[in-house]
């Protein structure tokens, strides 16, 4: 287990792409940013991939870093650029997070710092990368209070926000909620703090809390942590998976728990199903990926065990689409066929699927065995 781990960190830290560079603002100067690029991100010219935009990119984009390419290594959790903006060589976190307190909206460097992110960054960063349209921003303390004002706007630049011991403006307890309870598009909203967390954040924190959980709107997708042992710095590092698997939920392939709990114990509609959870990632994360085999067996399985053969032709229909170079469709139907004991037909298929190309367990071995054992239950003529 040891040489895996160490096996897998290598890998992330070899094919990972990390740059620091100079961005030229019109609003701030010459800034500091971090990019992070997926490990695949050379190898998949067309695929495109969810944006993080870290407030304090200093001391945030590491562990949010390796928490998305582990979580994607397994994956459990989308690959994504993650872009850090540096904020505290001269501490301009500050000044970046300034805001009226009379009516507790940005002005000032605080103002500038907003349409930088929304008008500089945003669009070098979709124009240059493949992006998909799922946006994420995260801060810690002053900079999470701060990220909440993309919230004010009648359509949010962000699908999803992680606000870690958030330092909130005047009134935002009060205004986020009110906002979302309005918003006309889905929104993934995250805050955290602990116990041991600084005593004058907690409070509003708490408060705003508790305004969320009365907001009833299905759009929005809502968490709220608070760590028992955690202070204001270690939450970060509690919080980070929790935010992002509750983002990402959607995404994960099917589990043996879902599997169990879901998915067997239907009495029919597998098939259904299985497209209905690529369809809702689609419509949550702006992810179009083909359907992972894994899952492709996993209703196959539900399929056999519940004896819902004809449920195969659908699931043959749906391999072709996805994979139409491979056995994978031909298979599925003389699965069918072999379960209706229809043996010629069977083995017609499975030898057909021998001269396509392999997929997961699904070797040409395995087809040529298929057709043998279909060909000796077909009556002689």
């Amino acid at each position: 287990m040891k040489q895996v781990v160490l096996f897998l960190l290598f890998s992330i830290s070899v094919f990972s792409q990390k740059t620091t560079l100079p961005f030229d603002s019109n609003k701030l100067g010459s800034r500091e940013i971090t990019i992070g690029l997926p490990p695949s991100y050379e190898k998949n010219p067309n695929k495109r991939y969810p944006i993080l935009i870290l407030l304090d990119g200093d001391y945030l984009f590491d562990p949010f870093y390796g928490a998305l390419n582990y979580g994607a290594y397994w994956d459990d959790l989308p690959e994504t650029i993650v872009v850090g903006i540096n904020q505290n060589k001269k501490d301009e976190r500050v000044d970046d997070s300034n805001y009226d307190a009379a009516d507790g909206v940005p002005s000032g460097k605080g103002a500038d710092f907003f349409e930088f992110i929304g008008g500089e960054l945003l669009p070098y960063l979709e124009k240059k990368y493949r992006t998909a349209p799922f946006r994420i921003i995260a801060g810690h303390d002053t900079t999470a209070g701060f990220l909440n004002f993309f919230l004010y706007k009648d359509a949010p630049l962000f699908n999803a926000y992680i606000s870690l011991s958030p330092e909130l403006a005047p009134e935002m307890e009060n205004r986020i909620p009110e906002k979302l309870s309005n918003t006309k598009q889905a929104i993934f909203y995250y805050q955290s703090t602990g116990d041991g967390d600084v005593k004058q954040l907690q409070e509003p924190i708490k408060s705003l809390d508790q305004n969320m959980k009365l907001v009833t709107n299905p759009l929005v997708n809502y968490k709220f942590d608070n760590f028992k042992g955690a202070s204001h710095y270690s939450l970060v590092l509690y919080s980070i998976p929790n935010a992002l698997y509750q983002f990402f939920d959607s995404y994960k392939p099917i589990s043996s728990t879902e599997y169990a709990d879901k998915i067997a114990i239907l009495q029919a509609g597998y098939v259904d199903y299985l497209t209905n959870k690529y369809d809702v990632m689609s419509k949550n994360l702006g992810l179009k990926i083909p359907i992972r085999i894994n899952d492709f067996k996993a209703i196959e399985a539900a399929i056999l065990k519940n004896k819902a053969y004809q449920e195969l032709d659908k699931l043959s229909d749906i391999a072709k689409k996805n994979y139409p170079k491979s056995m994978l469709a031909n298979y599925e139907l003389g699965l069918m066929y072999e379960k209706m004991g229809d043996a010629k037909k069977a083995a017609k298929l499975y030898q057909s699927a021998s001269q396509l190309e392999e997929i997961g367990s699904l070797t040409k071995d395995m087809m040529y065995q298929k057709y043998d054992d279909m060909k000796s239950l077909t009556p002689k003529k």
